[in-house]
């Protein structure tokens, strides 16, 4: 086989294309989840605990030039090695919204896909001629 054959094979396999489409679809829900957290979940969380802003949290490992403001994206721009330690958490807790809200679709398909009920037995298949008359051959000589 030659190369592009056996790519072309390869790349219109199913699981190939079902892997595209995952990915394709779990970028987009990734958005989605984004803007959970940072649309719903944490102005609400900043309204319980007060105004958190988990972004901006970070240690600055280095010398600040005189005159940079303390924020991390100046810190960042001046160049300035620091711990943003703030995205990670972020990050984290996206991870942990989005395996839970896999946990619950998986959950809610499991429960769809709940075992089928057992088939009714088959009923018994007809018997056949020469059974049948092998059968009214040993009732007539009984008699």
């Amino acid at each position: 086989m030659s190369m592009v054959s056996e790519f072309k094979e390869f790349a219109l396999k199913g699981n190939v294309m079902d892997l595209a489409v995952g990915v394709i679809i779990g970028g987009a829900f990734g958005k989605i989840v984004d803007s959970l957290v940072g649309d719903v979940i944490m102005p609400l969380v900043s309204a319980v605990v007060g105004k958190i802003d988990f972004s901006n949290l970070f240690i600055v490992l280095g010398q600040v030039p005189a005159g940079t403001p303390m924020t991390l994206d100046a810190l960042k721009k001046a160049g300035v090695p620091v711990l943003a330690y703030g995205n990670f958490i972020t990050v984290a807790v996206n991870f942990l919204i989005l395996a839970f809200v896999i946990f619950l679709m998986i959950k809610q398909v499991n429960r769809l896909k709940r075992a089928a009920p057992p088939a009714p037995p088959a009923a018994p298949a007809p018997t056949p001629e020469d059974v049948l008359l092998l059968r009214e051959i040993r009732d007539a000589l009984k008699k």
